[in-house]
This record gives C-alpha cells, structure tokens and sequence, in this order.
C-alpha cells in the first residue's frame, strides 16, 4: 500500500473492512472500529459475520462478487456490532483489483445523512418562527391593551357576578401579555459571545442548578471523557441549552428516574453549512433520561417550532434550543425509544490560533 494509498484508507470518513477468501478480516479503516466500538487489534482475523451483526445473510453477496468480478450495491441493511443498537446503512461490497479473492465491505450510515438533513430544515424553521413570532406578539398585543382598558372601563359600572366577569377577562388578557413576552424573547436572542470553553463546567452548572431546582427528584449521574478539547461557545447560552435539556428530561423521568449526561469524542463527523462552508464537530454530549420516551407522531419534528409533547407547552423551548446549537456550527438529534430517549448534540473544537 503506497503513501498515498495509506493516507486515503485511514481518511476514509465511512467504515470499511477488507476480508480475505475466507471471509476473515484482513483490515479495517479508523471509521469502522469507530462504528464497532473496538479496536482493530481485537477484530483482525475474526469471521467477518462474527464481528458485524447484519439483519439478513450476506454470504451468497459476497460469493456473487467474488464470481462476478463486479461490485454489488445493497441498501437498507440494519448492521451494527452486537454491543450497540443497529444502524440503518447502504452497504456496497467490491472485488479489490489486485486480490480478487479479498473484498472491500463499504458501510454508509444512512443516520448520518438524515441527521444532517434535519438539522437544516430544523433551522430554517426557527428562524421562519422567530420573525413569524416576534410579527404576531406585537400585532396581538395592542388588541389585548383595548381589550384590558375596556373591561377595567367596564367593571367600573358593573357589581356583583358582571365584575368577576370583567376581572377574568383582565387577567386573562395579562396572562396572554406574558406568554407573548416569552414569545418576543425567542426572537432576541444575541448572536453568541464565542470563546474556548471546557464544556464540563458547563454541563456541571446546569447539573447543580438541575438538583436543587426542577430535578431534585431525580438522579442525574455522569459518563465524562476527560480528555476532551476546548470547543468555540458563548458559555451562558450553552447553559440555556443544557438547562431546557435536563428540565425536559426531569419532566419525562418522573421521581427516581436517572438521567444521565454522557459526553465523547467521535471524529468523523462534520457538519457542511448553507454557505458553502463546513467543519467537523467531534465533540458530543447526550443527554440521556429513562423516561416513556417521544410519541412517534412527534419524534421527528421535536424540534420545529410550536411542536410540542408536553400538554401545556409551547413548542418554544427545542426550538429555541435548536436556533443556539446552530449558531454554535453545531448539530442537535434526538433518538427515542421507551425507556431511553437521547438528546445528542455535536459541536465544534476550539480552534488553536
């Protein structure tokens, strides 16, 4: 294997295993003891169908391939490693051309692409709500200021059961005067103040602020990767967003639930913006509760403005958490299923100039 070649193998941003006539891996790429979650040392010589679980057989693909001399494309296979939850990928499997008796095994996770997909439609979106918002708050609260003088004109005149009446009606209109307040702060917030922040004393402020406040009926425990670099955010809107993660968590987990915050390195995913531009963003803290988890109707427009899986909510505060974690050149996901639901978000490395 040149230089090059080398260079180009390890780079490879989607795991990839070469396997021998005998089906035993010969090698595999950075990205797939990614994707295993192990170390090449501990897969290398092991039966291929060994080591990646598949949800349907792949021997006879294999044997077409090596007949056939021809590449084989294969969509919609769930593979993983045994120790992980399945991933939906295509699955391409080639002939190497100077030993065709070895295959090239290609995995493309299909999440990752479908990740990337909402993560933009999902910004759209809060900045289509933001001005929507901001246009209907103040349209909405002049009507409401008559509405108020009025009745309170009214219940000058009135007694008995007609002034609870025109009472009701002032605080009600108070009542909306408040929600639009919150509504109009959606659309104010400041561009983020960027600079090199440890992301765990981040996420222990909120951890302390969650515990003697709205989790105090929880367990919120810690999965750290110490080693973590510095990443490129303005701290205080990081804590917002981290705050509205373990409230919605503590909100789901119900007393003696766990939530957990997990945070780890992953390098091989970027994230590519609107403008042209793009970067990785290998630094990923989840969130993590063992609450019934997201109705399936709502799951994938969890975080679309006024989409909401609380009785009484808003829609707001996803959307809003969303709108920070993009300005941040991050990305935010959710994965649920009951008893586990993980809100996962990725941002950037500090950079070192």
């Amino acid at each position: 294997m040149t230089e090059r070649t080398g260079a180009l193998w390890v780079s490879m941003p989607i795991p990839a295993f070469i396997i021998q006539s005998d089906n035993t891996i010969a090698d595999l790429n950075p990205a797939a003891e990614i994707f295993m979650n192990s170390s090449a040392k501990g897969m290398m010589g092991r039966p291929i169908w060994d080591v990646l679980m598949v949800d349907s057989p792949l021997d006879e693909a294999v044997k077409r391939v090596r007949k056939n001399l021809a590449p084989l494309f294969i969509s919609d296979v769930d593979a993983g490693s045994g120790s992980r939850p399945p991933v939906q990928c295509n699955l391409q499997i080639a002939p190497l051309a100077d030993a065709p008796d070895e295959v090239l095994i290609l995995l493309n996770p299909r999440e990752i692409a479908g990740r990337l997909g909402r993560s933009f439609k999902t910004k759209t979106s809060a900045k289509s709500a933001i001005g929507m918002s901001e246009m209907l708050a103040h349209e909405i609260k002049n009507p409401l200021a008559g509405i108020t003088g009025a009745a309170q004109l009214l219940s000058m005149s009135l007694g008995g059961e007609d002034i609870e009446l025109t009472d009701l009606i002032v605080e009600e209109s108070r009542r909306i005067v408040k929600l639009l307040d919150q509504v109009e702060q959606f659309g104010n917030l400041r561009p983020p103040a960027c600079k090199p922040v440890n992301i765990h004393d981040v996420l222990d402020r909120a951890r302390k602020s969650a515990m003697v406040g709205f989790g105090t009926h929880m367990k919120i425990k810690e999965n750290y990767d110490p080693s973590l670099p510095l990443t490129y955010a303005d701290s205080d809107q990081l804590q917002q967003v981290f705050l509205n993660l373990l409230k919605n968590a503590s909100e789901a987990g119900g007393p003696g639930g766990t939530i957990e915050i997990h945070t780890f390195y992953d390098i091989s995913l970027r994230l590519r913006h609107p403008d042209g531009t793009g970067g990785a963003v290998p630094l990923q803290i989840e969130i993590i509760d063992d609450g019934p988890g997201l109705s399936g109707d709502i799951a994938s427009e969890i975080f679309e403005p006024f989409v909401s899986g609380k009785e009484n909510g808003t829609g707001l505060g996803l959307a809003l958490v969303s709108k920070i974690v993009s300005d941040h050149k991050g990305w935010i996901t959710v994965d649920s299923v009951p008893g586990r639901t993980v809100f996962r978000i990725s941002l950037p490395v500090a950079p070192t100039s």
